[in-house]
């Protein structure tokens, strides 16, 4: 039981700083964001926004996809004119 009260304090802001630190070095954030969304060791909430943040980053991946083919397909239509 105390365990588990423990688990549910509040992250610090220490905790966030260093989070937020992590977050700005590239390739590192990805890996980070796999390791606090899916480690059974995270804070809740922490592993709640990390995979959040995974599905925001596949969204935008996505529509990123979607908007090149367009383009491609825009550019590929005026060429052949």
């Amino acid at each position: 039981m105390e365990n588990q009260t423990a688990q549910y304090k509040p992250i610090t802001v220490g905790d966030w700083m260093i989070t937020i630190l992590i977050m700005i070095i590239p390739i590192v954030n990805i890996v980070m964001l796999f390791v606090w969304g899916f480690s059974s060791t995270t804070h809740p909430s922490k592993a709640n926004w990390a995979k959040a943040s995974l599905l925001w980053f596949a969204i935008i991946i996505v529509l990123y996809i979607i908007l090149f083919i367009v383009i491609l397909g825009g550019i590929s239509a005026l060429s052949s004119q």
